[in-house]
Formats: C-alpha cells, sequence, structure tokens
C-alpha cells in the first residue's frame, strides 16, 4: 500500500478573464510537486492519528516520541497525537469505543478480546520480546535458582507468565506471594524473588545500592511479544494507507531513537516530568543489551510472524488461559509490517 497522497488538480474555474500564462503555471507548478514526491495537500489536510501507549512517557516508548519530535509523522501526512497510558487507563475500552486510533497493547489481550468476539487485532510490535523478567539477589544463578525461594508476583501474573514460569521450572504456587509494586520486602529478605520490568525494578536496586540479576522470561522462551501496535478491524479496513504510514515513521522514529535519543528525550521528559535522564538512560541500555527491537539486528524493527503467534496461542492454549477453538489468527495481521526494513544498524 502506497503512502503517498495524490495532489488535487484544482477545480475549473469559469472565468473567462483567467489568462492562458495562469492556467500554464498552475499545471507546471503541480508537475514540479508531482516530480518531486511531494503533496499538493495543505498541511492543515494532515490526517489525525491518535496511539495511547500503556504507562507513562518512559525510554520505552521513545521511537514514537522520537518520530513525533523529528516530523516523520508529519512527513508521512499524518497529525499524530502519543497519549500516555497510565494506572487507571482502560487502554482496550478507550480503544473499542474509538476514542483512540490504537494502543500500546499485549498478544495474551488481543488473543482475549479475539475469544470474547471484540475487533481488536495487532498490526505491529515495538519489541520483539516481552520486557517482562525476574529479579533475584546477587547469588541466585538463573531462573532455576527459583525453587525454594519466596517469589512475589502481582495478581495479573498468574494469567500471563507464572503458568509458564511455574511449568517449566518446576515452582508451585505456594512458593507466590502478592507483589504489591513496593521493593522493600525484596530487599529484606535475601530468600526473596519478584517479577520485575527490565528497566524499571532493576534501576531501583541500582539505585539502592543492592547488587541483582535480570533474568529476561523470553530468553528462556516466553513467546509473546512487547508493547504492540494495535488497532480495531473498522480504522484498519477504512484507514490502511494512514495505519501503514504510522507504522512506518515509528519504526523509522526507533532506529533513529536507538542512535541519537535527545530529541525524543525531551519530548519524553516534557510528558513526565519526573522521568530522570538517569532512568531512560538506564531504560536504552537495557533495550540495546537485550536486543529486544531488532532481535539482535536478525529482523526489521516492528515485524512479527505467525510462528510466534502460534507459539503464544498454544501456551495459553494449554494452560487454560484461551478457549481451544479461539481463532488466533484474527489477533494480528502480518500485512502492515512486511515490507519493513528499519533495523538499528
Amino acid at each position: 500500500m502506497s503512502t503517498s497522497t495524490r495532489a488535487p488538480v484544482p477545480a475549473a474555474r469559469s472565468h473567462a478573464a483567467r489568462s492562458f500564462a495562469v492556467r500554464s503555471l498552475a499545471v507546471r507548478s503541480l508537475a514540479v510537486l508531482a516530480m518531486a514526491g511531494l503533496s499538493a495537500v495543505p498541511a492543515s489536510a494532515a490526517e489525525k492519528f491518535s496511539y495511547l501507549t500503556n504507562w507513562f512517557a518512559q525510554a520505552e516508548h521513545g521511537g514514537y516520541y522520537q518520530a513525533k519530535a523529528e516530523g516523520l509523522y508529519d512527513k508521512a501526512g499524518i497529525d499524530a497525537e502519543i497519549r500516555m497510558g497510565g494506572p487507571q487507563v482502560n487502554a482496550m475500552q478507550l480503544l473499542l469505543a474509538g476514542e483512540v486510533d490504537a494502543i500500546m497493547g499485549y498478544d495474551f489481550q488481543v488473543l482475549n478480546a479475539v475469544e470474547k468476539g471484540l475487533p481488536a487485532i495487532t498490526v505491529a510490535t515495538t519489541f520483539q520480546h516481552d520486557l517482562q523478567g525476574a529479579m533475584t539477589h546477587a547469588d541466585v544463578p538463573g531462573l532455576a535458582g527459583l525453587k525454594g525461594k519466596t517469589i512475589l508476583i502481582a495478581s495479573s501474573s498468574h494469567t500471563t507468565f507464572w503458568p509458564w514460569l511455574k511449568a517449566k521450572y518446576g515452582l508451585t504456587d505456594d512458593q507466590t506471594k502478592a507483589y504489591t509494586f513496593n521493593l522493600q520486602p525484596f530487599f529484606a529478605d535475601p530468600d526473596t524473588a519478584q517479577q520485575a520490568y527490565s528497566s524499571s525494578e532493576p534501576f531501583q536496586a541500582q539505585e539502592k545500592g543492592v547488587p541483582v540479576h535480570f533474568y529476561l522470561f523470553a530468553k528462556d522462551g516466553y513467546p509473546p511479544y512487547g508493547s504492540t501496535i494495535v488497532t480495531t478491524r473498522k480504522v484498519m479496513e477504512t484507514r490502511p494507507e494512514v495505519l501503514k504510514a504510522f507504522i512506518r515513521a515509528s519504526m523509522q522514529g526507533w532506529r533513529d531513537y536507538m542512535k541519537d535519543p535527545a530529541p525524543g528525550n525531551a519530548l519524553i521528559k516534557a510528558a513526565n516530568p519526573k522521568m530522570s535522564e538517569a532512568q531512560i538512560a538506564y531504560g536504552i541500555a537495557k533495550m540495546r543489551e537485550l536486543g529486544v527491537l531488532d532481535g539482535d539486528g536478525t529482523v526489521p524493527i516492528g515485524s512479527m510472524t505467525e510462528a510466534r503467534w502460534k507459539a503464544t496461542d498454544d501456551y495459553m492454549v494449554a494452560n487454560g488461559l484461551l478457549k481451544p477453538d479461539t481463532d488466533w489468527h484474527r489477533a494480528f495481521t502480518t500485512a502492515f509490517t512486511a515490507d519493513l526494513d528499519a533495523k538499528l544498524n
């Protein structure tokens, strides 16, 4: 699908006094614009497109803010709005109500929506892997070392990664306790481990001077993508060119952000003044270290495969998280990412 906008032909005027010279000038001007690959559509005609992230502005949203800061959306003919999510924001509800055009989503969330007959669909991903993992004290050599440890997890984790972690490493439900997003219980007990996001809890531990390990679940086979772009079938079917242009500009933004994040960081801090330079730098370093944007250079940023979606579906069905007859193919499409070429190197 082409993202170019055809220059409109001016309506014919009936004024007899209009000179041949003026007509010729108008035609030549349009020809020059066309040859230059530009659009004669005024800036006010840019397509509005709103994208709701999954949390307050942070490094893990950097590519979207970078695309905004560099004018990549503007160049694509899009008047893009990047909205912040948060703990009280029901992104899927807002998407289905038509309040936003797309949201930063999650594979489990979309598969569950499809199971219920809701028209959500994933059209691209930010990260090739979910950034969820486990944080342990420095003496734990790997995820297999979680046996016998107290493990702090949120209630929602019982229907996401916990069945996978439990089955893979022979863990038991009686090892778990509620994670309230307060790290003091972890700091106080050397036999406690907890769920963690790559750039959040480990950064807090570093700030406290507590040595820890972070183990990314995806490195051991946890299948879902991370921070995907989710829209509705209505948007996908009625605005495909705008959607594709947004995806392409966003992935170019991610490529640029990982090279020079300063423009994106300025917008991140403007949107979220509590975000420190140190935490942003830590987040960027972790994304590089874990190779989550382009699979360590193996795939274009934003791309997805049917095989990965099948693996996530298999996991959910096997653990009773999804009905076996759910048509998992309806949860995603690769039509908008098949020709992406943005890589970090």
